[in-house]
Order: C-alpha cells, then sequence, then structure tokens
C-alpha cells in the first residue's frame, strides 16, 4: 500500500476519549461494533423519528401506513393460533410444559429426547393461503394527531417528575402506553423500560421513589418487564429470540431473584412467545414431514430417531416471532409453486445465451425457479441489470429495489449506461416512465415502483432486491408476503458486509438452508480496491500495489490526531492527490462517541468546509447530513435551507422538508458516518478513521463494509496497530440467534 500523498502538518494536541467508545457500551458487548445506534439514551439515537411534509403524504408516513398493516396481519395471525396461552399469574397449556420440560432437562431427571419426545413435536400450520396478503391502506390524513394528546403528554410528565424520572420522557411514554399512560405508569412504574434508551436500574429508581416501601427486586411487574427488555435489546442485537438458558442468566445477572418465574409471566401475559425447536446434527440428512410420515410406519426407529435429536428452547418477541413465520411461509410459497409462464423456455434460453458468464447461469436459473439468490460484490451488479433486460426484453413487469436511495440511483445509471461522472447525491437518469429501480422502503410503502394490483399484491412479475444482506425478518416478511402467486424473488448482495440493523440474518440464513438456486457471481472487482476487499473477504489484509494512489495508510498516535488528519485529507490531500473534491469523500469511522468518532469529526469536518453559526437547530445551508426518515435508515443528504416549515434537505436528489421539532432526533451532521450508515452507498473516495479506542469495535464483516464503499481511493487513517490485521483474521460477524431455517425445513425440500 502507498503512504500518505501529502507530507505531514503539525499534529493536534491529543484528547483523550469519552466514555461511550465503540466496545463499552452494554449493546457492543452484543450487538456488531454498534453503527446502528439503536440503543444509545433518548434523543441520541441514530435513525428515530420521521418525516413530515406537512400537506402531502410523506415516504415516512406511508412505510409506517405499510407496517401498520403488517402489524395487524401478524395480530390476526395470533388470534389464529391454536392453544393460546391463557393470560393470568399461572402458567398452562403448552407453555407450562415447555418450562417444566426444560427443568427436568436442567435438573438431569430426564434427557432431552426423553422430555420433549414425550408430546411429540408441535404440528406445523399449513403454508398461508395465497389470497392472505397485506393490503394497502392509505396513510393518516396530514391533519390527523401526531402524537398523543397533551393533556395526556402534561399528565405523564408529571408522574414522570413525582418519580424523578427526566419529563422529556413524557412525550414517548405517552405514545407507548396511550390513553391513561400516567395510571398505567402508577400502577406499574417498570412500563417506563419501554421508553427507548431507558435501562433498568433507571425504572427502579423511577419505581422506588412511586412506590416506595411496596418496590422490590421479586416484583413480578419487574420480572415481567426486564424480560421483555432483555428480549429488546437482543432484537437490537440482531436477534429474533434467546435461547432459555441464555435469557435466565440474563435475567439473574439484572438482579431478577426468580427468572423462570420471570419468564413463565412473561408468556402468561402474551407479551413473549416460547419455542421448541429440533436441530439438525451436523451431517445428518435434513428432517421433512415426509421424513415423519415415513417413520411412523417403522414405529421403534422413528422413536430413536426422535430421542437423538438436539432440541433448543427460544423466547422471543411476538412481532419478530410471528414475521419470521410469516417470512417462512411465503418463501415456501415462492419455492414450491410454478413460476409464471411468461415466455417460451426457448425464448429465456435465447436470452441467456446472449448474456456473459454468471448473468446467462442467472437468467437460466430465474427462468425455472420462483425464488434465486445471487452473490457477489460491486461488479456483479452488471449481473442482475442484464437478468432485468433480458426480462423486459420477454415482456415480463420487472423491478429492482435497493436498500437506499444511493444503491437505487447506482443501479439506475447502470441500466441506463455508465455515468462515472455522476456525484453520489445525483438523482438518477430519468426517462417518461423512469428507470424501473425503487428502494425498498419506497416500494413497499406504495410512493416508489409498480404500485399494487386489485388483491394487494405488488404489480410485477419478477423483483430483484438488491443489497439483500440489509434484510431484516419485518421487511424481508412484507417483501416476501406482497408478491403475486407466480412471481419470481431475486435476493442479490455480498453475503461478506454487515447484516442489517434490524432483527435477524435473512441472507445468510437463506444460503445455509440451501433451499433455492444460488448464482455466485465471478466477475472480481477491480483494481487494487478489488484486490484489497476481496481479500479481506476471505480473512486476510495483505498489501496491494497501488501505483495511483489508489490505497493510502496515514499512521496515527492518538485520537486528537486521527481527527486532525482526516480533516486535513478530506480537505486539501485527496482533492488535491487524486482530484476527488471533498464533497464527493465520504469519513466512516466505528461509532459516534469517542473522540473520534462521527461526532468529533462532524464538528471538526463543519468548522472546515462550511463554518456557520448553525443558526437551525446547529445546521446551516450546505452542510452535509444524516437523515433518519425512520429507526434503521439512513439517507445521506446536504442542507439546503431553512424557514419556518423546516430543515429542507437535498437527498439522493429528492427534496426533504424536515419539521423543526424533528430535527435534534433525526438529523445529524453526515461528513462522516458509521459503517451501517453507509452500507448501500459507495463514494469516489473514503476515509476510513481507526482510532485506538475503536479496536474493539472491529470485526472482518465492519473492515469490509468500510472498505468496501470506495469507488476510486481509500485513505485508512490508522491507530489501531495490530487490531487491524487481528480483526480481520480472527473476528468474523457474531451469531445471530434465528429460527428461519428450523421454520423452512419442513416445508421446503434441500436443494441439492
Amino acid at each position: 500500500m502507498s503512504t500518505e500523498p501529502e507530507p505531514r502538518e503539525d499534529t493536534a494536541d491529543a484528547v483523550d476519549a469519552e466514555p461511550g467508545t465503540p466496545g463499552a457500551t452494554a449493546r457492543a458487548q452484543e450487538a456488531e461494533a454498534d453503527d446502528a445506534g439503536a440503543a444509545t439514551p433518548a434523543g441520541e439515537t441514530d435513525e428515530p423519528g420521521g418525516e413530515d411534509t406537512g400537506g402531502q403524504v410523506s415516504e415516512a408516513e406511508a412505510e409506517l401506513a405499510a407496517q401498520r398493516v403488517e402489524r395487524e396481519r401478524i395480530e390476526r395471525r395470533k388470534a389464529e393460533k391454536q392453544g393460546p396461552i391463557a393470560s393470568g399469574a399461572k402458567l398452562s397449556g403448552t407453555a407450562a410444559d415447555l418450562l417444566a420440560a426444560v427443568r427436568a432437562v436442567e435438573s438431569g431427571e430426564k434427557p432431552v429426547a426423553a422430555v420433549f419426545g414425550e408430546s411429540g413435536p408441535a404440528p406445523r400450520r399449513p403454508a398461508p393461503e395465497p389470497v392472505r396478503r397485506p393490503q394497502p391502506v392509505p396513510a393518516q390524513p396530514a391533519g390527523a394527531p401526531a402524537g398523543p394528546a397533551p393533556e395526556t403528554v402534561q399528565a405523564v410528565r408529571r408522574v414522570l417528575a413525582e418519580g424523578g424520572a427526566p419529563e422529556t420522557l413524557a412525550p414517548q411514554a405517552a405514545a407507548l402506553l396511550g390513553e391513561g399512560a400516567d395510571e398505567a405508569l402508577r400502577a406499574d412504574p417498570w412500563q417506563l423500560l419501554r421508553v427507548t434508551g431507558v435501562r433498568p436500574e433507571q425504572a427502579d429508581g423511577f419505581a422506588r421513589a412511586l412506590l416506595g416501601a411496596e418496590c422490590g427486586p421479586d416484583d413480578e411487574r419487574r420480572g415481567r418487564a426486564v424480560t421483555v427488555w432483555l428480549l429488546e435489546q437482543a432484537a437490537l442485537s440482531g436477534h429474533t429470540a434467546l435461547e432459555l438458558p441464555r435469557l435466565t442468566a440474563a435475567l439473574t445477572q439484572r438482579g431478577v431473584p426468580d427468572p423462570d418465574a420471570a419468564v413463565q409471566s412473561t408468556l402468561a401475559e402474551g407479551e413473549a412467545l416460547a419455542f421448541q425447536d429440533a436441530l439438525e446434527e451436523p451431517g445428518a440428512p435434513r428432517r421433512r414431514e415426509g421424513a415423519v410420515r415415513e417413520g411412523e410406519e417403522h414405529g421403534e426407529e422413528a422413536e430413536e430417531d426422535d430421542e437423538q435429536r438436539p432440541v433448543r428452547v427460544l423466547v422471543g418477541l411476538e412481532r419478530y416471532a410471528l414475521a419470521e413465520e410469516s417470512l417462512a411461509d411465503a418463501l415456501a410459497r415462492l419455492v414450491n409453486s410454478v413460476p409464471k409462464q411468461d415466455g417460451a423456455a426457448e425464448d429465456w434460453e435465447r436470452a441467456a445465451a446472449s448474456a456473459q458468464g454468471s448473468a446467462a447461469e442467472l437468467i437460466r436459473a430465474v427462468a425455472g425457479h420462483g425464488l434465486v439468490l445471487h452473490t457477489g460484490g460491486e461488479s456483479s451488479l452488471a449481473e442482475p441489470a442484464a437478468l432485468l433486460q433480458a426480462a423486459h426484453g420477454l415482456g415480463l413487469r420487472a423491478w429492482a429495489a435497493a436498500h437506499g436511495p444511493l444503491g437505487r440511483n447506482r443501479f439506475a445509471r447502470l441500466l441506463g449506461g455508465p455515468s462515472s461522472g455522476a456525484s453520489p447525491d445525483s438523482p438518477a437518469p430519468d426517462g417518461p416512465d423512469g428507470p424501473p429501480v425503487a428502494t425498498v422502503a419506497g416500494l413497499l410503502a406504495g410512493t416508489e415502483g409498480p404500485g399494487r394490483d386489485a388483491d394487494g399484491a405488488l404489480d410485477l412479475d419478477l423483483l430483484v432486491v438488491l443489497d439483500a444482506p440489509q434484510l431484516d425478518v419485518e421487511t424481508a416478511a412484507l417483501l416476501a408476503e406482497s408478491l403475486p402467486d407466480g412471481a419470481r424473488l431475486v435476493l442479490a448482495g455480498d453475503p461478506a458486509v454487515l447484516w442489517s440493523v434490524g432483527p435477524g440474518r435473512v441472507f445468510a440464513d437463506l444460503l445455509a438452508a440451501r433451499i433455492c438456486p444460488q448464482v455466485a457471481s465471478r466477475r472480481p472487482d477491480p483494481g487494487p480496491l478489488g484486490e484489497l476487499v476481496s481479500g479481506i473477504g476471505v480473512g486476510e489484509l495483505g498489501q496491494v500495489e497501488a501505483p495511483g494512489k489508489e490505497v493510502v495508510i496515514v499512521p496515527v498516535r492518538d485520537a486528537g490526531e486521527a481527527v486532525h488528519r482526516t480533516v486535513q485529507l478530506v480537505a486539501d490531500s485527496v482533492p488535491r492527490a487524486i482530484g476527488v473534491p471533498a464533497e464527493e469523500t465520504q469519513v466512516i469511522t466505528p461509532g459516534h462517541g469517542g473522540a473520534a468518532g462521527t461526532r468529533a469529526l462532524n464538528a471538526a469536518l463543519k468548522e472546515r468546509l462550511n463554518p456557520g453559526p448553525g443558526r437551525f437547530g446547529g445546521f446551516d445551508p450546505g452542510d452535509r447530513v444524516a437523515y433518519s426518515p425512520v429507526p434503521g435508515r439512513t439517507l445521506p443528504g446536504r442542507v439546503v435551507k431553512a424557514d419556518a416549515d423546516g430543515l429542507h434537505l437535498s437527498c439522493a436528489g429528492e427534496a426533504v422538508v424536515v419539521p423543526k421539532e424533528r430535527v435534534e432526533q433525526s438529523v445529524r451532521h453526515g461528513w462522516a458516518l458509521t459503517a451501517h450508515q453507509a452500507v448501500g452507498g459507495r463514494w469516489p473516495a473514503v476515509v476510513v478513521v481507526l482510532p485506538g479506542d475503536a479496536a474493539q469495535a472491529l470485526s472482518r464483516p465492519w473492515v469490509y463494509t468500510a472498505f468496501g464503499r470506495a469507488d476510486r481511493h481509500l485513505s485508512v487513517v490508522h491507530g489501531v496497530e495490530q487490531a487491524l490485521p487481528r480483526a480481520v483474521a480472527e473476528i468474523p460477524a457474531k451469531p445471530r440467534t434465528t429460527r428461519l431455517p428450523v421454520l423452512l425445513a419442513p416445508q421446503v425440500p434441500a436443494a441439492g
């Protein structure tokens, strides 16, 4: 690798790292180098809030409306489930048997196979009928109340003040608990744990102030609230459920005297669900429903097989558990159905023959299957583009959907021809009908894409989802359920990048399940950058020849020097030596806190690149920003102006107006982003900042994602010494507990 292209200037004084650097928080111990910031204190979240455009329904409102539809559908599914758990202080039915079985196993009274073999596996529900799909519902009118009633907020504020809690939590608490929220908090002060950023010790102090002598660690209300809080923290770390022993151990650490009773109470009140999943032993053939029927004919052989099968007991929040079941059912429908006959076999073969390499394999796979997986790096995007062009040539209604607007615009330019000179913030090329590319959020909300047919399904024959590793279970369930019968779904992406911000690892689970064709691109990313990133993907951080200064390493001694050198690179060295202007250079760092996190870097970069008084919530026209219309989604953009309507932004060429009251919570400066915020984007030049206090946050997926955002030039401000090659070689993605493979196994035969 080359050395830095510009001689050193004097370094700034060292700045001590503040608490809260990556890896120092509780969430960082559970999640991957927290880029999402979903567990940060109230008012400091990455992607809270929403967009309000006044007289028109915004994309965020439409997206939230679509999510409400999915919630209502899940509630209907919950009501239809057989053998419901009765509400009350005691557990009955399957849940009671489940926990009794767990205790029997843990005490050594019975072996696992004997306990769980007594009642047999829970029956699988049949796959859903095709007509049961989410129906589009218009978002709330612009004039509808956007939050709880003022009197409700005021009543909650009084209760919070009485309990010594910050009154700023009142609007969120009132929105979560609804009408009568003040009485709900008095009756159960631990309900405050539902508010983002509140921790158990803070809720305990609030409860002691309100309940006095009645408050104790063995309070059933506390056990339930802490159980739900732990499951929510697990979801923030990507898990859709937790194994029961891990959950009870965490409850013990949180001072819950009887963790089993806390779990029982949570299940009995319907705030969580319990599952018994049989696991397949390594190397054993996959067991399907047909294998069960065959075993019934062989009596003792089937019993012996059941006794030997390992079992795990899981507990999860119902919204994620039911979304995962819904996703499994919808994917099984796609895999098991015959694709719509929208072209003769010879027409598909002719289209494949005209393509090259892996693109031909992809077209042939899509011709005969309802679900296809496609893997590859940045260069592999040419293959989904060739598929879309072939599908349009065959008369199919084919669309692509990207994770964010930057990825959408980049793919649209690929469909329309090379456009290397276009700015990352420029809109996609447009024609009479526009390119057939949307964002996933816009597609589901109905603000982009083909719209929906009379049955509520997406009006298309083929959907190619780009950046598929970013799909969480809820978004993936919405997409799969929205596809009409006979449609084809292609999930395409780079499996080495960071997984989704939300719970689940949908793309990785499907790759491991091998239930459908998988096409691996053979197109390598070119040049020194492609060589470097490809090596990282297989665990090797090697030196590459970079004659054009494509890769530059800038060693630093401390965080203060890292900030100083980063500003110098963006404002001076990269524009002069590489020819990439500052507005097209993106800084990426592991976290928000610390002396070289996004906050510190953005403050320094603003002072150098766009100084100003920050008259509107700390922002001035020309500032680069990261706008989060809904949790889990970040849109890079730029401030255009500010007026009485709010802060006017340009995000990937689209005009956005953020109301004044939402600016603080949903807009950050965006010269520096975390890797999770940068996923789906790509810039001509990228400066990756690795201060010494970021060593614990590094992993192979993080490094691969951050380095892979650079198109022409990568500078690495390097202060972690051997932690970087060690992370690439030894620290893979942290495992996530999910149920998708187990749910798919009985419904879909393994491919090959």
